[in-house]
């Protein structure tokens, strides 16, 4: 038994670093995340981006699948909006690579985690639900959620300037921090049943 071993046993914490170390060492996905808004140019490429940058800090980027989608097809193809690339960039998150794309029935067999950014996307959502489908589908912000019932939308910063990219920003790091550990927690109440 090495030290950091036994000091970590001492402490009481090795059963978790065992926990996290299966986690890392094995190559079995353990969710998948699919983020949705309207256009898939602002908000959802936002969310997938901070994520997609947390998981991979976690060392699961090879357990987690992380995708976007819009409600709309306005944007199919294009890149995330300037401003949110710019927001992004500056709090050291890339979104350039991604490409706007359509939410489709199908997605509700490839993701596990359907989050919609506002109530009218989650209707939207709700209304092609299959029956069969077991996944949690909510608002990404209920998350993160303070229990008051204060606004669960994530605001679109569209029509409006550099500013609400920041706030989106402001809010999708807690959701998204909350979004891993919600993960981290039912993978680790799963391997222990």
């Amino acid at each position: 038994m090495s030290l950091h071993d036994r000091a970590a046993g001492e402490r009481g914490v090795s059963p978790m670093l065992n926990w996290m170390k299966s986690l890392i060492t094995s190559r079995e996905p353990i969710a998948s995340v699919l983020f949705v808004c309207t256009g898939n140019i602002c908000r959802s490429p936002t969310a997938e981006g901070v994520f997609r940058s947390m998981v991979k800090q976690e060392g699961l980027a090879d357990r987690i699948a992380i995708d976007s989608a819009g409600t709309h097809d306005h944007q199919l193809g294009q890149r995330p909006d300037p401003r949110a690339l710019a927001a992004a960039r500056r709090r050291g998150y890339e979104l350039g690579k991604l490409r706007a794309r359509l939410v489709e029935p199908e997605d509700f067999k490839r993701f596990d985690w359907i989050l919609a950014m506002d109530r009218r996307h989650l209707e939207y959502l709700e209304s092609m639900r299959p029956a069969d489908y077991r996944g949690h589908l909510g608002l990404f912000l209920d998350l993160a959620g303070d229990g008051n019932g204060s606004d669960r939308d994530m605001p679109d910063p569209y029509y409006g300037d550099p500013g609400d990219f920041e706030r989106v920003l402001d809010l999708t790091i807690p959701a998204a921090r909350a979004l891993l550990k919600a993960i981290v927690e039912r993978g680790k109440a799963r391997s222990s049943a």
